[in-house]
């Protein structure tokens, strides 16, 4: 099974963005799954405010546990560390036009009758999904290119 599979398959049952993200990517960073689930909980539905994309969040958080600064006085760790984020955000706008939950959505979730919409247009089981395959994409390109 591949991460987008992986990814695709935990969101339809009932994880959310986040979690189905940073989740597929458990196995290769010698993390337990229960724990990114857990640990991806709060990210959803951008930050559940509709902020930043959940699947963003999973994508950052992996690209942190991969190459992360750890080191307090290696500065170029860090550098580079950031570096790779920026260009995984870049590359997510492009192909998407934003990384904010409710502009990718057309709606706020936090406005109850925005909120309505998205339920009534079924947005969450049309539009997350392909957010969640292009976070995984982007990320697999992404960790190439560092490799």
């Amino acid at each position: 099974m591949t991460k987008t599979e992986k990814a695709l398959e935990l969101f339809a049952n009932n994880f959310n963005c986040s979690q189905a993200v940073l989740t597929a990517f458990a196995p290769d960073l010698g993390l337990d799954e229960k724990l990114t689930l857990m640990l991806g909980t709060p990210f959803g539905s951008g930050a559940r405010n509709a902020e930043m994309c959940g699947a963003v969040s999973g994508a950052l958080m992996v690209l942190g546990l991969k190459y992360g600064h750890y080191e307090s006085l290696n500065n170029e760790q860090k550098s580079r560390a950031y570096a790779i984020a920026v260009e995984f955000t870049k590359r997510f706008k492009e192909r998407n036009g934003s990384i904010v939950c409710r502009d990718l959505l057309g709606y706020d979730l936090t406005k109850p009758e925005d909120s309505a919409c998205i339920k009534e247009k079924n947005l969450f089981r049309t539009i997350c999904p392909e957010m969640i395959r292009s976070a995984v994409e982007v990320l697999e390109e992404v960790m190439a290119d560092y490799e």
